[in-house]
């Protein structure tokens, strides 16, 4: 009789300093959720534990009871990329999606989505051109939600709703 190993547990940590021991490759799905057994790039099977509600973001870290450090990589997955040089129809398209709750990933000009084939023809018939594209998917996290998404050279890749002020 073989006696099955525990999951390295990792849980979220801020201003984690110094360099990750290890990477978890993790859809956006993947990364809103909970609880989940994932496996490390190295090959250890872990339990990630977040509070309820929490999203990570690639390049937050995950820290082990032993202070081991293990940063997030947002997993390559298949995505809808709709483009239109028009501002205001971009918006519209936005204002679509965000009333079917779906989850966007705004950038300049264009607007990623998990793919959808109906949700493609959708934004076809709002003019949109739209493409199958394979990336890592960093949608907003809501007006209320706190984004924690990094550039690669550190820098924050988008204020949250709180830090903006009236002068």
């Amino acid at each position: 009789m073989t006696q099955e190993s525990t999951p390295l547990r990792l849980e979220p940590v801020t201003n984690a300093t110094g360099t990750a021991s290890d990477r978890i490759s993790l859809t956006y799905e993947e990364r809103t959720r909970s609880r989940l057994l994932a496996q490390l790039e190295s090959g250890t099977e872990a339990a990630v534990v977040l509070p309820r509600g929490m999203r990570l973001r690639g390049g937050d870290r995950l820290q082990a009871p032993d202070g081991a450090i293990v940063e997030v990589i947002a997993a390559i997955e298949p995505l809808l990329e709709a483009r239109i040089g028009d501002a205001t129809q971009l918006a519209r398209a936005a204002y679509h999606l965000g009333n079917r709750h779906v989850a966007i990933e705004i950038r300049e000009g264009m607007l990623r989505i998990a793919y959808d084939a109906v949700l493609a023809r959708m934004l076809s018939n709002l003019g949109l051109d739209s493409s199958q594209v394979d990336a890592p998917f960093e949608p907003e996290g809501g007006a209320y939600g706190h984004s924690h998404a990094h550039a690669a050279d550190g820098a924050r890749l988008a204020p949250v709703i709180h830090e903006y002020r009236r002068s």
